[in-house]
């Protein structure tokens, strides 16, 4: 298992962030991109995001992908809760008490106390928190830096720290693997440029609850190609958590319209 995941890991990594680079280097000279005031910010943010995948393929090599995701799914939750110290957006009682509700979500998919807690659950927990952090700067670049600029430079990081990695854990994929590495490359690399392009145009704590249509296609790839389909408990904590991240969508559009 320890093989499986540092391969999935470090072969992933380096192979899709060579590919982007390739393609971004490309849109670096002719987009005439300047360069980033915030050098700091943009190296935080891919190191942010390179540890939530570690994150979250060590989760689903442990626990269902249903339920490291819904665990995951804290993220929006945290970009609530820090957006007012981090982007200076104001978050009123109810939606701190969606907060606080949406973390009692998390603790019933759990369940301390009740069944032993491991470490790919809280690996999970961990991805959803990172997530939120990598959503707020995401926010924070956008207001300054070109996209494209923020993509490139999530890409060099990630490239250069899991190169260092690799050489020490490297497992040869085969052809096959190779295909499947390189599509994680080209679809990370197109949902993270139109994530981007999204926190540009609109309020991080407005775009985060979106992410919860995708628990619906991962639920059925779980079941279908796993086999592995979502308890009541892990229901039952995947519903506080989206209603919580729901109502925080909802509350934001009244604050808004009353401004």
């Amino acid at each position: 298992m320890q093989n499986f995941l540092f391969y999935k890991l470090h072969g992933r990594g380096i192979f899709s962030q060579l590919h982007l680079l390739f393609q971004l280097c490309f849109s670096f000279f002719r987009e005439n991109l300047v360069w980033t005031d915030k050098p700091k910010l943009q190296f935080i943010r891919g190191l942010i995001l390179l540890t939530a995948n570690i994150c979250f393929f060590y989760a689903i090599s442990v626990i269902s992908l249903a339920k490291a995701l819904t665990l995951a799914f804290v993220a929006p939750l945290i970009v609530t809760a820090f957006s007012p110290i981090f982007l200076g957006e104001k978050v009123g009682f109810r939606r701190w008490s969606a907060v606080i509700i949406g973390f009692i979500g998390s603790l019933v998919v759990i369940r301390p106390g009740f069944v032993e807690i491991n470490l790919a659950s809280v690996a999970a927990l961990g991805t959803g928190i990172m997530y939120g952090f990598y959503l707020i700067i995401t926010r924070k670049l956008s207001t300054s830096d070109n996209p494209l600029l923020t993509l490139l430079l999530t890409g060099v990081v990630g490239a250069i720290i899991v190169s260092t990695i690799m050489p020490f854990v490297w497992v040869a994929p085969s052809l096959n693997q190779w295909s499947m590495m390189a599509a994680i490359g080209i679809f990370a690399c197109i949902g993270h440029l139109f994530l981007i392009l999204s926190l540009k145009y609109a309020d991080a704590s407005k775009l985060a609850p979106f992410s919860y249509f995708e628990i619906i296609t991962n639920i059925i790839i779980g079941y279908y190609f796993f086999g592995d389909f979502p308890d009541n408990w892990t229901f039952l904590g995947l519903f506080i958590i989206v209603l919580s991240g729901i109502y925080i969508s909802r509350r934001e559009n009244i604050v808004k319209k009353i401004k």
